[in-house]
């Protein structure tokens, strides 16, 4: 069985792709990516594939029998495309089984809705692509915080307009484990599974973090404007108006949601604390 991973050379791709060459070798498994030149670490064979690009992937495709798609980063006008020429080329191509990584989110109610939006309207192309599928909708990675720990402490502080929220972390090598399991298991297919860890508020996380660093942070919460105002200055309009869009979701609730990680992968996802220690001894 020969196994696709689009985007593979991203930090989803690459923990999936370790997962998957760990079981079924590398023999049969193919990355596909924008860039083939910087996919020489992942040690497999690699294939073009520009998400803009359907002739990519009516190539990338050939002879291949499961593919997961990792959603692309691009603006959500242009996802669906980008995302349809993936599951059309499948289908030309004869792909048996196609697995989408997707997200958590609600539709409506924040600045970061129309990338949920996007997102869902691709779980609908891949449902209704006449393919065997399986779709998760991944928490929010912890990396990203665990990877600005030098600012936070520079700080001395983790800074958002979460507020009490709760939010199901995961991390990439969770949903490693989880997709690839999704992808060589048929008994998952026609699910859709929510890929996220114990639900868990700001505070929390903040003094998981003291503990496992040593740190002295404390959790201070903002208002949403003046949350969005400080990200879209340190980061431009577009990531700055979604990065506080998605702590918005956390204290409005859409993070705080039952996980079907277990029911994906075969076992329970690992606690917050125990990912922040095995991220740190890393």
């Amino acid at each position: 069985m020969k196994i696709a991973v689009t985007a593979a050379s991203g930090q989803l791709g690459t923990s999936i792709v370790n997962k998957l060459k760990s079981i079924i070798g590398k023999e049969n498994l193919i990355g596909v990516v924008r860039t083939p030149e910087k996919a020489s670490h992942l040690g497999i064979e690699v294939r073009k594939g520009d998400y803009n690009n359907r002739e990519d992937f009516n190539k990338a495709l050939n002879g291949i029998d499961s593919v997961l798609l990792i959603s692309g980063m691009d603006n959500p006008e242009n996802r669906i495309q980008q995302h349809r020429n993936v599951i059309e080329a499948a289908k030309q191509n004869g792909v048996k089984k196609i697995v989408y990584t997707s997200i958590i989110g609600d539709e409506e109610k924040t600045a970061f809705s129309p990338i949920v939006k996007s997102n869902r309207q691709t779980e609908k192309d891949v449902r209704e692509s006449g393919l065997n599928w399986v779709i998760g909708r991944n928490g929010i990675y912890i990396e990203p915080d665990l990877e600005y720990i030098d600012i936070y402490v520079k700080e001395s502080e983790i800074r958002n307009c979460a507020g009490d929220g709760k939010c199901g972390y995961t991390s990439r090598d969770e949903l490693g484990l989880a997709y690839t399991k999704m992808l060589l298991n048929d008994t998952h297919n026609g699910q859709t599974y929510n890929l996220v860890g114990a639900p868990i508020t700001q505070t929390e996380l903040t003094e998981f973090i003291n503990q496992v660093f040593n740190t002295k942070l404390t959790y201070n919460s903002v208002s949403v404007e003046a949350y969005e105002r400080e990200r879209k200055a340190a980061l431009g309009d577009f990531m700055g108006t979604v990065i506080a869009g998605i702590y918005n979701g956390i204290k409005i609730g859409i993070n705080n949601v039952p996980s079907d990680f277990e029911k994906a992968s075969g076992r329970p996802h690992k606690s917050t604390l125990e990912i922040i220690k095995a991220f740190k001894d890393k």
